[in-house]
C-alpha cells in the first residue's frame, strides 16, 4: 500500500515527500464523478499504483452513492478489466 494523499484535484502517491503518481477526478454532475487523468512516474510503474488510485476513487464514489465516468484511457481500461466496478460505471452514450 502506498502513501495516498488528497490533492486539490484528486489523489496522489507521495514517495519521500515527492508526488510520484496522481489521479484527477471531480464532479461530473450531481450523481457522478469524472476521472479525467492518471499519471504514474516511471519508477513506480508495474507496482499497481494506478490500479490502487482507481480503486480509491471507486471507494469514494461508493461512499458518496455516486457513479463514475472514466474519461481517461487508463481508468477506462481498469473499469473494463474489473467487473466489480461495473455497478458504478456511468457509460456515456
Amino acid at each position: 500500500m502506498h502513501n495516498i494523499v488528497e490533492t486539490e484535484n484528486g489523489l496522489a502517491v507521495q514517495v519521500d515527500g515527492e508526488q510520484k503518481a496522481e489521479i484527477g477526478f471531480g464532479p461530473y454532475d450531481d450523481q457522478s464523478i469524472i476521472i479525467d487523468h492518471t499519471f504514474v512516474a516511471e519508477e513506480l510503474r508495474g507496482q499497481k499504483v494506478g490500479e490502487e488510485l482507481v480503486k480509491h476513487v471507486v471507494d469514494i464514489a461508493r461512499e458518496q452513492g455516486k457513479t463514475i465516468v472514466p474519461a481517461c484511457s487508463y481508468a477506462l481500461a481498469q473499469f473494463k478489466r474489473h467487473e466489480e466496478y461495473h455497478d458504478i460505471w456511468r457509460k456515456e452514450s
